[in-house]
């Protein structure tokens, strides 16, 4: 079943490319037409892109495993604020830091320096330091914050990066590229697709373009968290019940045990009284 159709799309002009004279030729496969100078996109080619990307999302959630969201352009941040913290995913919507994937060990300890500094302004270390320290700390801290903030809780590498313009978040791409981490991109006209996994043809610019592509991949991970937490309930409930069935069974044995040992007790008792008959 597809997740949003041809019609949808265009309403939301999802097919409006660069200017031709700004165009890549590895893009030409998923150009439909020029008009007016402009270059259309095939929108039943990004009907299938979005789907295919859509599936590799469910999966990926579904393993309980995180897609780090990347879009600096104003246009996008608050889509891909609003979108990725919907489904609890990190994301980047302020500049992108040089080696914040190749070198991830040095941001897990900037993230560890922000929650230090959490854990001093509520254990009243701050009151011991003075006003000036207080307000280099508390710079310190919002600029941690902006560059960082919605990453704080990822522990380990994302398991995917999905990019809003590739050609605009080329460092981000390059980085995971480097790491093997699969890369979903929505890439227009002007853009190079080859260092994308899966590529998702379509208008990088428009606000209204950007929210229905987001909103089609990132339902799908709603859906595979959904699925997953139902396969976590579905587990823990059979081993609850193998738990009962043990211990049912463990009562059981017990009164075997405890039936064999009056049977033992009788037969013995027999054997006591064929022995005093034999003496008699």
């Amino acid at each position: 079943m597809s997740r949003t159709n041809f019609q949808d799309l265009l309403n939301a002009e999802v097919h409006f490319g660069h200017m031709t004279r700004k165009w890549n030729p590895a893009m030409a496969p998923y150009i439909f037409t020029e008009q007016n100078g402009i270059h259309i996109i095939d929108l039943n080619k990004t009907v299938v892109k979005i789907d295919e990307a859509a599936d590799a999302l469910y999966q990926i959630a579904k393993q309980g495993k995180k897609i780090l969201f990347v879009a600096t352009k104003k246009q996008a941040k608050e889509i891909i604020a609003e979108k990725a913290g919907s489904v609890n995913m990190p994301y980047i919507t302020e500049r992108w830091a040089g080696g914040m994937l190749t070198n991830f060990s040095t941001i897990r300890k900037a993230v560890k320096k922000m929650t230090t500094i959490d854990k001093m302004s509520n254990d009243g270390t701050f009151e011991n330091l003075s006003k000036r320290e207080k307000l280099q700390i508390a710079r310190q801290r919002e600029k941690l914050q902006k560059n960082l903030g919605s990453i704080s809780d990822l522990t380990r590498l994302p398991s995917a990066l999905f990019v809003v313009d590739v050609m605009k978040e080329h460092i981000a791409v390059k980085e995971a590229n480097r790491l093997g981490i699969p890369v979903f991109g929505i890439v227009d006209t002007n853009s190079n697709p080859r260092n994308i996994d899966y590529i998702i043809p379509g208008n990088d610019d428009a606000s209204k373009s950007i929210d229905i592509i987001l909103s089609a991949v990132v339902d799908a991970i709603g859906e595979g968290l959904k699925e997953r937490k139902m396969e976590k309930e579905k587990e823990q409930e059979n081993n609850a019940n193998d738990k009962q069935e043990k211990k049912a069974k463990g009562g059981r044995a017990r009164i075997k045990r405890g039936e064999n040992a009056e049977l033992n007790a009788n037969v013995a008792e027999k054997f006591l009284s064929e022995a005093e008959k034999e003496e008699a």
